[in-house]
């Protein structure tokens, strides 16, 4: 039996492939097992090549697996773009319409079983992705009855009838599969889990339950791949809070709506990708000028212009930091997993009002889409801090006569006292110009000076726990590896068989990207001999941003991945080898 094993499904877009494989991750995660996901599709609605790759184990995992244990295929095309993954004792499930033929330089064994077929005889060919659940099934050694209730929780309010035939059709394609596998039916079988219940969820969705524990009523956004899940699944859930989600005209309309609102008193924000960052960025430094919270959700993607709007990448960094015209104190964080995703996102609310400042949420496509097994969320860790909000009118000075409140007050830790419009004694002026106290403009270069070095102070007060998430065993390292975001689990993997081979290896996981949290990595730089730093874009901007606020450039190696598809472990661990 198996500990783990990697499954992929592939075929045109539009002919239920990402259901097929929501169906088969759904009922392995009941059964107890961790999983990891990661769908590749194309920048199209309907049409192009689209696969699924999930991988089971026993054992938490946070990494797409180097090689492939079964291929379900709905065209040749998916055989012959995928079947290079396969080992040697792999297995090649196909739909028998195609006449798939096998490529002749691998060992995998090819069985075509008639998907389409099955399902036309049971009353409709869209059930051709449940006999090929089943097929599977005869692989593993699964009974497939431990699907009855993934399909009644899909296809139930189509009535008893519907959930009767697709698990007919998932029973055929077991009874297919069986016939054709003889002997060797359960040759991949896995091990049992342990029948814990876990969630199973994609980093959007854990942001948006995020935000909605955070206290967010609005969320003002203008869809866009990889965010629109977010903007999905809070249209559901605001309203049942009072909230509502507001789908703009475009990005700029979205993130001025969000700091009205949030100036209003309301928790509010917005997510988009590259594209609309950069609309967003004029905004993003009124936020700044104007004190006003602002909390934007990034979810990077491939990159310039509209570049691979569906694929991996990890290329916004120094526009989320540099990006604005002027200069701001801004938050950017870099959550790593789907637990983090959510945790963080909470507190980007706290930080945003804190510091009266924008808070940018960085995500990458793989860690926005990829669907990973998630242990369940403490919302006890979950509170709400509004910073210096005045909470009724009673905590307000009487203003002497035609005076102003001092919204914009110099004060010693950078942050100004701040008051929901309309309340007594708290009247004052906003506007994106420079201003004094009361927010009136201002162009003195004395008020300049001292509002501009109130606003900058606020970088050197920020707090925000775990900066970095650091695994150190070694006093001395011979490999240091750093990295941010979704390649955490990569790396993690990849550290495992650096040891195996003799190596000392530490890791650094950039959680803060700005300020930078310098203090905290220069003594794991110190120590190690070489630091390598994993990232999806082509310039090493993470390598880039260490080597500019910590410095030890010549022990800085760049390891870079820029074509759209993220890390595998082995593609980290042999080119780690290769620096010793």
């Amino acid at each position: 039996m198996k500990e783990q094993l990697s499954w992929k499904v592939g075929g045109q877009q539009g002919e239920g492939i990402e259901s097929t494989g929501e169906i088969f991750s759904m009922a392995l995660n009941r059964l107890g097992y961790f999983l990891y996901g990661y769908r590749h599709f194309s920048s199209r609605i309907k049409g192009g090549h689209t696969n699924n790759k999930i991988r089971v184990s026993t054992t938490q995992v946070r990494a797409i697996a180097d090689d492939l244990d079964i291929l379900v295929a709905f065209d040749q095309e998916t055989i012959d773009v995928n079947y290079k993954e396969l080992h040697s004792d792999g297995v090649i499930i196909a739909d028998a319409k195609f006449k798939p033929v096998k490529p002749e330089d691998t060992e995998a064994s090819l069985y075509i079983v008639p998907f389409t077929e099955l399902a036309t005889e049971l009353g409709t060919s869209l059930m051709k992705n449940m006999v090929a659940v089943g097929s599977t099934c005869a692989v593993l050694n699964l009974d497939p009855n431990v699907f009855k209730e993934v399909v009644e929780e899909i296809f139930g309010r189509k009535g008893e009838t519907v959930v009767e035939k697709n698990m007919e059709a998932i029973k055929q394609g077991y009874a297919a599969m069986k016939a054709e596998l003889g002997d060797k039916v359960g040759s991949l079988e896995l091990k049992e889990a342990d029948r814990n219940k876990r969630m199973f969820m994609i980093g959007n969705d854990a942001i948006a339950l995020g935000a909605l524990a955070g206290g967010v009523r609005l969320m003002a956004a203008y869809p866009i791949t990889p965010a629109s899940e977010i903007m999905e699944y809070l249209i559901k859930k605001l309203p049942m809070v009072g909230g509502t989600v507001i789908q703009t005209e475009d990005e700029i309309a979205a993130a001025t709506m969000a700091i009205g609102a949030n100036y209003g008193g309301i928790r509010s924000f917005t997510a988009s990708a590259g594209p609309g960052l950069s609309l967003m960025m004029e905004a993003i430094g009124l936020s700044g000028m104007t004190e006003q919270p602002l909390v934007v959700v990034d979810t990077q993607r491939g990159g310039p212009s509209t570049g691979l709007p569906t694929k991996q990448e990890q290329s916004d960094l120094m526009a989320m930091i540099y990006g604005t015209h002027g200069e701001i104190p801004k938050i950017v964080l870099a959550p790593s997993t789907v637990q983090e995703a959510f945790y963080d996102t909470v507190e980007a609310f706290n930080l945003a009002e804190e510091y009266q400042c924008p808070v940018i949420i960085l995500s990458d496509l793989q860690l926005s889409l990829g669907k990973q097994t998630v242990e369940p969320l403490d919302h006890s860790k979950v509170e709400i801090r509004r910073g210096k909000l005045a909470a009724n009118e009673s905590e307000l000075e009487e203003l002497e006569p035609k005076k102003y409140y001092k919204r914009f007050e110099v004060t010693e830790d950078g942050v100004s006292p701040r008051v929901i419009p309309g309340m007594k004694n708290g009247i004052h002026h906003v506007t994106g110009v420079e201003h004094d106290e009361t927010g009136k403009p201002s162009e003195s270069p004395v008020n300049r000076q001292a509002q501009m070095d109130k606003r900058m102070r606020k970088l050197e007060k920020i707090k925000f726990q775990n900066p970095i998430h650091t695994h150190a065993p070694h006093e001395e390292a011979d490999l240091l590896l750093v990295g941010f975001n979704s390649t955490r689990g990569v790396i993690e993997e990849s550290i495992g068989r650096l040891e195996a081979d003799g190596l000392k290896v530490n890791h650094a996981h950039i959680r803060l990207i700005h300020p930078f949290p310098s203090d905290e990595l220069e003594p794991l730089i110190h120590s190690a001999k070489k630091v390598v730093v994993i990232e999806n874009n082509a310039t090493g901007q993470l390598a880039n941003i260490i080597k500019m606020n910590v410095g030890f450039g010549n022990k800085i190696v760049k390891m870079t991945k820029y074509d759209g598809t993220p890390y595998l472990p082995n593609e980290i661990h042999t080119r780690c080898k290769e620096l010793n």
